[in-house]
C-alpha cells in the first residue's frame, strides 16, 4: 500500500515539474509567407527557416564554422567540384492535419529542393512567379551547380561547374531549407501549390499551427524533431510593428522577448529590474541604395555628391542614438578582407554642389527617397532618418520626396528597380564576405532584384567571382579588397552604419542569445 501511495504521489506531481511554458516574442512585421526560397527578407527567414525548417548544414556562431545539420557529414573531391552529403537517418517531416508523411527524409527531398530552384522545367519552378528564387539566382547557383543526384536514400551528390570556396557556407542560408518532395507531390496532384507558402512542412523544431497576418503566428513544438527538444511547449510571434509598443509589451509581460528595440527603449529597459538586455555587434550594414539605372543617379558624380551631402554624424546620433558605428564598406570592419584603406566620403555640401554642377545639374534635380513605415534593427526610426536625408539633399538643391511604403510592397517594387534611392539593410548569414558581395553587387543579383543599386559591372563581377573561385583566403581577401574599392569609388550606396543587434527580455527568460546575423534560435530558450 505504501508503494502504491508513493507512486500515485509521483504521478500527481510529475507533470507540474516538467511542464514547459509558452514563449511569446514581439516581432516587427509579418513575413512574406513561409515558402522561404521565394523571399529575401530576414523577417520571413525568422518566421520560416529558423523555426520550421532545417538545412543540410548550419553555421555555429560560437565556433565560427559550418557544422552538420540534416547532413551529419560531407565529403569534397580533390578538385573541389563534387560535394557528397550523408544524411542523418530517420529524420521525420512534420505531421499535420493536412499532411501525413509516409517516410523519413531522403535524398529525394534534397534533390527536389534544389531542382525546384535551378531547373526551369521543374513543375514547381514556375510556382514562385515573378518573385523567382532571389537568393539562388543572386548567389549564381543555376550556373554553379552542374547536377544534383541521389546516390542512395541517405546520400546526395552535388557536382559543380567550377570550384567555389563559398558553396558549403551558402547552404547554411535560409533559402537552402530542405522541403518534403512527398508533400510537394501531394499538393501538385491536388492543384494546391499555393499551400506550400501558407501551410509549410519541414523537419525543424516547431510546426506552424496558425497565422493571422499583421497579428500573430502560433507554433507548436514538433514532437518528432530529430534534435534536442525545445524547452518551451509553444512559440508565439506577436506581430507588433511599433518598436515602442514592443518595449511596452515586454515590460507588461505580454511578451517575454521584444526584438529590434529602439536605442531609447534599451536605455529605459536598463532601469527596469524585471527586464534584461541581450545584445551583440551585428554582422549587418544599414545603407541607402542609389539606383544606377535611374537618371541622374546613373552618373557617378551625382552619386558622389549625394554621399558628400549626407551628414552621417547627425544621422547616427538621431536615429541610432550612437549605438551604431559609421559605415564605410558593404560589411563591418570585424570581417576578414575588410579594406581599411577605403575612406568614407567626407561631409562637404559645398563640394557636393560643385560635383552636381560638373555633372550638369547646377540647380539640382527632383528625386524620391523610399523608406519602410516601421523600425527595425537596421533602421530604428525610418521617418526621422528619411527626413534628415531629405534635408541634407535640399541643401545642395536636390528636392527629394519621401515615400513611405509598406515593407512587403517596398521589397517587391524595389526588386523590380522602381525606386530612386532606398533605405535598406543587409544581414549576412555566416560571416563570409561573399554573403554581401554576391547578393548585393553581382550582375546575377541585378536579375534577381536584390542588387538594389542595380549596378552590373564586368570588372566588379570578375573580382567577386575570383574571390569565390579559390579556397586560399589571402587570395580571396585581395579580390574582395579591390571589390570594396570599386563599390566605394562608384558611390553605389550611401553607407549609414553598422548596428548593434539587441533584444529586450523578461528576466525569467534564459537561454536566449542574439545572433549577429539576425537569425533566431528558440530551441534553447526556457521561461521560468
Amino acid at each position: 500500500m505504501r508503494f502504491k501511495l508513493l507512486a500515485a504521489a509521483v504521478l500527481f506531481t510529475a507533470p507540474a515539474l516538467v511542464l514547459a511554458k509558452p514563449l511569446t516574442v514581439c516581432t516587427e512585421s509579418s513575413p512574406d509567407g513561409f515558402d522561404v526560397v521565394q523571399f529575401n527578407s530576414l523577417v520571413t527567414t525568422n518566421a520560416s527557416a529558423d523555426v520550421i525548417f532545417n538545412s543540410l548544414v548550419s553555421y555555429d556562431e560560437a565556433a565560427k564554422k559550418v557544422v552538420p545539420a540534416l547532413a551529419d557529414k560531407w565529403d569534397v573531391s580533390a578538385d573541389g567540384l563534387t560535394y557528397t552529403f550523408h544524411l542523418r537517418p530517420n529524420v521525420q517531416f512534420q505531421s499535420t492535419d493536412y499532411f501525413k508523411p509516409t517516410r523519413p527524409l531522403t535524398a529525394d527531398d534534397v534533390v527536389f529542393t534544389f531542382e525546384r530552384m535551378l531547373d526551369d522545367s521543374n513543375p514547381w519552378h514556375k510556382v514562385a512567379g515573378a518573385s523567382g528564387f532571389p537568393h539562388a539566382q543572386s548567389m549564381g547557383l543555376p550556373k554553379l551547380i552542374k547536377s544534383i543526384s541521389k546516390v542512395d536514400d541517405n546520400t546526395v551528390k552535388f557536382e559543380l561547374n567550377a570550384p567555389d570556396a563559398t558553396f558549403v557556407s551558402i547552404l547554411t542560408m535560409g533559402f537552402a531549407s530542405i522541403y518534403s518532395a512527398e508533400y510537394a507531390d501531394q499538393l501538385l496532384k491536388a492543384g494546391k501549390q499555393a499551400d506550400l507558402n501558407s501551410k509549410p512542412i519541414g523537419t525543424g523544431p516547431f510546426e506552424l499551427k496558425s497565422y493571422t497576418k499583421d497579428a500573430v503566428i502560433r507554433y507548436d513544438v514538433n514532437p518528432t524533431y530529430w534534435g534536442p527538444k525545445p524547452k518551451i511547449d509553444r512559440l508565439i510571434y506577436a506581430i507588433t510593428p511599433d518598436a515602442t509598443v514592443r518595449a511596452q509589451k515586454v515590460k507588461a509581460g505580454e511578451c517575454q522577448i521584444a526584438l529590434s528595440p529602439k536605442p531609447q527603449d534599451l536605455a529605459e529597459a536598463k532601469s527596469d529590474k524585471s527586464l534584461a538586455i541581450v545584445q551583440t555587434p551585428a554582422f549587418m550594414t544599414a545603407f541607402v541604395a542609389l539606383n544606377t539605372q535611374k537618371k541622374p543617379l546613373d552618373n557617378q558624380k551625382v552619386r558622389a555628391a549625394l554621399n558628400m551631402a549626407f551628414d552621417r554624424t547627425t544621422y547616427l546620433k538621431t536615429v541610432f542614438d550612437n549605438t551604431a558605428t559609421p559605415a564605410v564598406n558593404p560589411y563591418p570592419p570585424n570581417t576578414w578582407s575588410y579594406n581599411k584603406s577605403v575612406k568614407a566620403w567626407p561631409y562637404d555640401p559645398a563640394k557636393a554642389k560643385k560635383l552636381l554642377a560638373d555633372a550638369g545639374y547646377p540647380n539640382g534635380f527632383e528625386t524620391t527617397i523610399w523608406v519602410r513605415p516601421n523600425g527595425s534593427v537596421l533602421n530604428p526610426n525610418p521617418k526621422a532618418g528619411a527626413e534628415l536625408l531629405q534635408a541634407d539633399f535640399a541643401k545642395i538643391g536636390v528636392k527629394a520626396e519621401v515615400k513611405v511604403i509598406e515593407w512587403g510592397e517596398l521589397i517587391k517594387e524595389a526588386k523590380q528597380g522602381q525606386h530612386d534611392s532606398l533605405f535598406m539593410g543587409w544581414a549576412g548569414d555566416n560571416g563570409d564576405p561573399d554573403n554581401y558581395l554576391s547578393p548585393l553587387f553581382s550582375c546575377n543579383a541585378v536579375k534577381s532584384g536584390i542588387n538594389f543599386a542595380r549596378f552590373c559591372d564586368q570588372d566588379l563581377d570578375k573580382l567577386i567571382a575570383d574571390g569565390k573561385a579559390t579556397p586560399d583566403q589571402s587570395k580571396r581577401a585581395k579580390a574582395y579588397e579591390q571589390a570594396q574599392q570599386v563599390i566605394h569609388d562608384q558611390a553605389l550606396w550611401i553607407p549609414l552604419g553598422y548596428p548593434t543587434a539587441a533584444a529586450i527580455t523578461r528576466t525569467n527568460v534564459s537561454g536566449y542569445h542574439v545572433s549577429p546575423f539576425g537569425r533566431q534560435n528558440f530551441g534553447t530558450v526556457s521561461v521560468q
